[in-house]
């Protein structure tokens, strides 16, 4: 049997794996290194290579290309095509087909804002310039068939250990809601994971590689009292998480004790400024990229930025785009980027040193945006983790630990660890890795864990990131115009662990109590927060600021009348009920309201499922 591991990137995805015998992999979770399998993907049109990632993009070619996409499992359900093409081609077609290019999914499913079971990716598609209508697909089908493709693969590489029979443990953003990751289990039951896969956040993921690669030597990097800081910027997220170093009854234990908000900003931010640099060189040599254009500019600059960025980088890298106009018609028009241009736009404008005291700006917005991913205002992520280290003022980080292939750039690395020096009494200690392992640390990670969780191995304790409310409407007078006051209730306090179960005490409920109306549409409102860790269940907030309480996806649907216990409920009635919560031991968060003086129960979850 295998300990598989996923890392479900934004802009790629990596699969890792470890044997696990009988007893598991030793006391410490030691034994064989978790190893990254090489994927086959389509590379051109009839080729097939295998790469140690799979780009995280999804092509919708036209039925005439459907013929250079086939893959070495194209036989049975699990297979690319006809009809699209993941990984290495994928990603090259974005630069001369972007509106039959579906990337960021993993970021859709995370924004709330949108249906994310609808086909709505290529979100600019329209029209294509390259071969007719395109037939859109939803972020999660997308996420489902980069995973389906991921799959398929292992099964090809183990035909007598399949997938669905293997310990898989799949990773998401620390900042991800309750929903989203529903949404992510959603994606990979599609691509036929097996039942009892396991979630596990990114950051916590990118320690267990660590403590992979340093077996028992991870103790002589870190001492009682020791805080490590995890700053995980990908593709499209960037996610800050603290664990602490505790001693109990002489042994070592790690806890997670603090995660950030979740940060729409990362490497595809710094795509777009660069392309933005890259679109005032086409200016000047009187070309003006339309929105097409402007796409594939976009992905063009990825790969420039990433040549610019990286180990032994040229001083120059040129991009290029497909000419639109009259006269370049079949022709491309270019730009060379300088390396000093590149960092920076990248160093200044995303790591800028700043004050300890400093907070990111929210810009005020004007009265209609376009719809889209909500990026946010501010990029610059020394600001964002100034705010996050502010709100524990308890937590010093004594220990850096860097993750996401943002920081193959050794500059990066250097000037993130400058402007923390500037904030704390010393210098945080950089925990050392190979940068080239940091695309790979994730998935590794994952499988380590996945190991461990079987030996019962070293652990990072931590339970739930969040605490979790209900909105409850104040009881009162009508007043025309005017909705009645809101209220939160804590129903999940932050840090509940796996396989736990909690509810509100009665004597705790607001008011006489609360009710749910059955046989009427309704909808349910709930509320997540990151930072308020000494919240338990019956805290009642009557006022909160955004940056205390996020709304996640409300639910509307109609409760059932049957389900109360006394079976004579009637459409409109008003139910007595209490707040139950439990977390499985697969890390899924359930919630359920439970009549007080019957049998009847309502599970709401926090996803987003209408009915």
């Amino acid at each position: 049997m295998y300990s598989v591991g996923i890392d479900l990137g934004t802009t790629n995805s990596v699969l890792a794996s470890c044997p696990i015998s009988g007893d598991g992999v030793g006391e410490d979770g030691a034994g064989d290194a978790p190893a990254v399998l090489p994927v086959p993907q389509v590379v051109a049109p009839g080729t097939v290579e295998s790469r140690d990632a799979l780009p995280s993009f999804c092509y919708l070619a036209p039925e005439a290309e459907a013929d250079g996409l086939a893959l070495p499992w194209a036989a049975g359900p699990a297979h690319d095509g006809p009809g699209y093409a993941v990984g290495e081609y994928a990603r090259q077609r974005a630069v001369e087909a972007p509106d039959r290019v579906v990337g960021t999914a993993k970021s859709w499913l995370g924004h709330a804002g949108v249906d994310r079971r609808q086909p709505i990716l290529p979100w600019d598609a329209g029209s294509s310039a390259t071969g007719g209508d395109v037939s859109k697909i939803s972020p999660v089908e997308a996420s489902a068939r980069l995973l389906r493709h991921l799959a398929a693969a292992w099964d090809q590489a183990h035909p007598d250990a399949p997938l669905s029979e293997q310990a898989v443990t799949l990773t998401v953003p620390a900042s991800f809601d309750a929903a989203a990751r529903d949404l992510t289990r959603e994606a990979a039951k599609e691509a036929g994971f097996p039942a009892d896969f396991v979630l596990l956040e990114e950051p916590q993921a990118a320690v267990y590689a660590h403590l992979a690669d340093r077996g028992d030597d991870w103790r002589k990097d870190l001492s009682p009292g020791d805080a490590l800081l995890v700053v995980d910027v990908g593709g499209g997220t960037t996610d800050f998480s603290l664990v602490s170093v505790t001693d109990r009854e002489g042994d070592l234990e790690l806890e997670r004790v603090a995660v950030g908000r979740h940060l729409l900003v990362g490497g595809d931010n710094m795509d777009l400024a660069v392309a933005h640099h890259a679109a005032g060189l086409l200016a000047e040599k009187g070309v003006t990229p339309d929105p097409w254009q402007s796409v594939a500019l976009w992905h063009a600059c990825r790969t420039a930025k990433e040549r610019l960025l990286g180990v032994d980088a040229p001083e120059h890298a040129p991009v290029a785009v497909l000419g639109r106009g009259r006269k370049l018609i079949g022709g491309t028009v270019s730009v060379d980027l300088s390396a000093d241009d590149v960092r920076r736009l990248v160093l200044d404008g995303f790591f800028p040193q700043v004050a300890a005291d400093e907070k990111p700006q929210n810009a005020s917005g004007g009265g209609f945006v376009q719809l889209g991913l909500p990026y946010e205002s501010d990029p610059a992520v020394t600001k964002h983790l100034a705010a996050f280290l502010a709100q524990h003022p308890d937590v010093v980080p004594t220990h850096l630990l860097l993750n996401g292939g943002v920081f193959r750039s050794a500059p990066l690395r250097e000037r993130l660890r400058e402007t923390l020096a500037g904030w704390l009494p010393a210098a945080p200690t950089l925990l050392d890795r190979p940068s080239a392992a940091l695309d790979q640390a994730v998935a590794r990670g994952a499988a380590f864990y996945g190991a461990t969780k079987k030996s019962g191995g070293v652990r990072i304790r931590g339970g739930t990131g969040r605490s979790y409310y209900v909105g409850i409407e104040t009881a009162g007078l009508a007043i025309p115009g005017a909705p009645r006051p809101l209220s939160a209730l804590c129903v999940v306090p932050q840090g509940m662990e796996e396989g736990s179960e909690t509810a509100v005490p009665v004597e705790r409920l607001p008011g006489g109590g609360v009710g749910v109306t059955v046989g009427r549409p309704a909808r349910f409102r709930f509320f997540a927060s990151p930072s308020r860790p000494d919240d338990v269940p019956g805290d009642l907030l009557t006022r909160w600021s955004e940056e205390e309480l996020e709304e996640t996806d409300p639910i509307e649907t109609t409760l059932d009348p049957t389900a109360a216990g006394s079976g004579d409920a009637v459409e409109g009635q008003v139910i007595p009920v209490n707040f139950h919560a439990a977390v499985t031991e697969l890390g899924e968060l359930t919630l359920s309201a439970r009549q007080t003086n019957g049998d009847g129960v309502w599970t709401l979850g926090f996803d987003v499922r209408e009915e």
